[in-house]
């Protein structure tokens, strides 16, 4: 066998790490400590063990941070989350960012225990405010869940001077939201920035004359589904 060709097990091991995606650090302790539980219990009862084996796989499988390719044509906004497209609709941008009283477009996108939860930048960009603001914890598909649950709101400013926000909105489960990223910081487009563990909503916000891409219960898939092009030389002083 040539020295270059490679081997059956590297080539497995080379499948799986493209097959099974990596694990966001946010989960690694709740899996370490779902692994300790199914220790005990499996001391306890062979059969708990098992059980608490399963629920250890899907926290792991929760957690999980797939590898995106992000579209890299110019003026694209791509979804932040992996999800269905619950609303498109016009509305004001949440008041804590300074964004103005003017309506804007706005894409919700609903989330469920079974999507990927790491939220993505949907644009590159500068990230000029984030905001977090405790509140409810409704169903995040409500139509008040935008105004009325606990939310992380970011405001990002393109290069051309373009302005978007994302806003996470925890949801009748979810109880945690992490923001990775801070104010001044400078994000790619498809570049993982948060999380919202164990359901949720996540709601973008483009310029009002953008062109909307996606409809109400199409499904999204983060960093990659392009949600709305953006204005052609719309600046923002």
């Amino acid at each position: 066998m040539s020295s270059t060709q490679e081997s059956p097990l590297a080539h497995l091991i080379a499948l799986a790490k493209d097959t099974v995606p990596p694990m966001h650090p946010a989960g690694r302790p709740f899996v370490i400590g779902a692994a300790v539980a199914t220790l005990v219990l499996r001391r306890i009862w062979r059969p708990l063990g098992a059980v608490g084996a399963v629920l250890t796989a899907w926290c792991a499988w929760f957690f999980r941070e797939p590898v995106r390719t992000t579209p890299t044509r110019e003026g694209l906004a791509v979804a932040a989350a992996d999800g269905a497209v619950a609303h498109v609709e016009s509305a004001v941008p949440p008041a804590e960012l300074g964004l103005g009283d003017e309506p804007m477009t706005r894409i919700s996108t609903f989330l469920t225990i079974f999507d990927v939860h790491v939220q993505r930048a949907p644009v590159s960009g500068r990230i000029d405010k984030i905001v977090y603001r405790p509140g409810k914890f409704l169903s995040a598909d409500l139509d008040k869940a935008s105004e009325d649950n606990e939310r992380n709101s970011m405001a990002l400013r393109t290069e051309d001077g373009t302005r978007v926000a994302v806003v996470q909105i925890a949801g009748l489960v979810a109880r945690r939201i992490v923001c990775e990223v801070a104010e001044g910081d400078i994000v790619a487009a498809g570049s993982t920035y948060g999380l919202i563990r164990f359901g949720s909503r996540v709601d973008l916000y483009v310029p009002a004359d953008s062109e909307v891409l996606v409809e109400p219960g199409q499904r999204t898939i983060g960093g990659e589904t392009p949600l709305a092009e953006l204005p052609r030389g719309k600046r923002e002083r």
